[in-house]
């Protein structure tokens, strides 16, 4: 994506879907995303490999002010699931990988809310976020084979597989065999 310009098009920083708020996370959401990353660690440990140790206060801290730079750079865009009262949910991303035209969506669920729609809500809300931004062609979910609950998403939202790639395993979970969905914008267009 163009991010030399400090007009360069940008995804919106707050979303209002019926049953959450996707929401551009701050530094000022560190306690929240504590919480939400440490209930969750021993789901996310087994499929994130960015949550390969159980995460810190000022651990999160640090990914926030990374996020904050990386938003301002144009190539990830991150946000928190937040529900009624200001709960988080979860998080969910935009991010570029340098393939030009091409964004991945990636997301995690807070445990006690997973198989609730939420995952698909975000990454549909980011799917059509995506290709509202100029040059953006095709958007990508990557899981691991074994996560069937995170290929149930892009499977709902009507992508396609694309293709199976061998790639290092990170996790206790993963099989070393990744599905890649796509999402195209003229697949995307001719939903309606």
């Amino acid at each position: 994506m163009d991010t030399e310009s400090p007009k360069a098009a940008r995804p919106a920083e707050r979303i209002v879907l019926p049953r959450m708020v996707l929401r551009r996370l701050t530094e000022a959401d560190v306690e929240a995303v504590h919480e939400a990353v440490t209930e969750s660690f021993p789901h996310l440990h087994a499929w994130m490999d960015w949550a390969a140790e159980p995460p810190t206060l000022a651990g999160q801290a640090e990914f926030l002010r990374h996020s904050a730079r990386e938003w301002e750079r144009g190539s990830q865009y991150g946000y928190g699931m937040f529900g009624p009262g200001g709960t988080m949910l979860g998080a969910a991303s935009l991010v570029d990988r340098g393939e030009p035209g091409t964004l991945e969506i990636g997301y995690w669920v807070r445990a006690g809310h997973t198989r609730r729609g939420l995952a698909t809500a975000a990454a549909g809300a980011l799917t059509a976020e995506a290709f509202g931004l100029p040059g953006v062609e095709r958007t990508e979910i990557r899981c691991d084979e074994a996560n069937t609950a995170s290929a149930g998403v892009p499977r709902r939202l009507g992508y396609r597989l694309d293709r199976v790639v061998d790639r290092p395993v990170k996790t206790p979970r993963e099989t070393g065999r990744g599905l890649v969905w796509v999402m195209t914008r003229e697949a995307f267009t001719a939903r309606g």
